[in-house]
């Protein structure tokens, strides 16, 4: 075991913030797990409903990038969500905001755990975090539940930023970044299915509205997505390790 470093200034141990990767792999491994087993989603509840919730936003945002309009976006208290949006982006276009809510948790969970490895960012971006929630609940949240629960998440976030030492928002962070990027695997089966019941409701699945928009069957885009997210994963442990070793 190596000791901390010392600080001079302070006459004391400086804690280590960098959790060790090994770590954080145990996390995610953790997470993956337990999302697979028949009461996965139930055990990791507040989890669930962050993954769904990141996975529907994701749709929104990915729409407003293509210069469609995002209405709405709904969190139900069984773990399903729905973003509609409005517009006319074309075959491809729907395809892509139909694969944004696969991908882009697991873009925004990279794009996090690289930034973790500056201990000083992380009470930083758990309160823009919190921030970024109440603007969601505040433009397109429109059901009581989602309100509840995003507000809830929204006190969660600002009060880890303000009470938390960095070793702690650091735990947070990286959490967080975890959830994001394994948020398609609590739906593996949503992947690679035509369809889903979401809020009692029959809805076709992303993958199947990628399928009809691009032609190949929704199992080859339920893959591709798969794939992707993984390797955007391993992109992201990888810069940040390198980037600490450097």
């Amino acid at each position: 075991m190596t000791a901390p470093p010392f600080d001079p200034a302070t006459s004391r141990r400086v804690p280590e913030t960098r959790q060790p990767l090994r770590s954080l792999l145990g996390v995610l491994l953790l997470i993956a797990i337990i999302w697979q087993l028949p009461h996965g989603r139930t055990l990791l509840y507040p989890l669930s409903l962050l993954a769904t919730c990141a996975h529907e936003l994701g749709h929104g945002v990915t729409a407003l990038l293509l210069g469609a309009h995002f209405e709405s976006f709904v969190l139900h208290a069984d773990g399903s969500g729905l973003a509609l949006w409005r517009g006319t982006p074309g075959r491809l276009g729907s395809a892509l905001i139909a694969a944004g809510g696969l991908l882009a948790p697991s873009i925004a969970g990279s794009l996090l755990l690289v930034l973790s490895r500056w201990p000083r960012l992380a009470r930083m971006l758990l309160g823009l975090i919190g921030g970024s929630l109440v603007l969601v609940v505040a433009m397109w949240t429109r059901n009581l539940f989602g309100i509840a629960f995003l507000l809830c998440a929204a006190l969660f976030f600002v009060l880890a930023a303000v009470w938390l030492n960095e070793r702690g928002a650091i735990f947070v962070l990286r959490l967080t970044a975890a959830v994001l990027c394994l948020s398609w695997l609590q739906d593996v089966d949503y992947m690679f299915s035509a369809s889903a019941s979401i809020g009692g409701l029959r809805h076709a699945s992303d993958t199947a509205i990628m399928a009809q928009a691009l032609w190949l069957p929704y199992w080859f885009w339920g893959g591709f997505v798969a794939t992707l997210s993984l390797a955007i994963l391993a992109f992201g442990l990888w810069f940040a390790v390198r980037a600490q070793r450097c």
